[in-house]
């Protein structure tokens, strides 16, 4: 036990140690605001990606094969016109 105190104690005053602990102490901040930013990004991306896909589903129709003309088929008082 008294070795490893000895070991700790010798750590702490070497300027090496003093430096070491400042960059862990920096590399723990720029993790942290990385999984912020991914946490956030996501959880934004995934909102977006909801919102396109309710409106796509919703908004927008395949077209309609009507008669393989590719003209139009209009429908009038029970009386089919189609045009092309």
């Amino acid at each position: 036990m008294k070795a490893f105190v000895a070991k700790v104690s010798a750590f702490a005053r070497e300027e090496d140690g003093v430096a070491l602990t400042e960059y862990l102490i920096l590399l723990a901040l720029l993790v942290g605001g990385v999984i912020g930013a991914v946490t956030l990004a996501g959880e934004n991306l995934s909102d977006a990606w909801s919102t396109w896909g309710t409106w796509w589903t919703t908004e927008v129709s395949a077209p309609s094969s009507g008669g393989g003309g590719g003209g139009t088929t209009t429908t009038t008082g029970g009386t089919t016109t189609t045009g092309g």
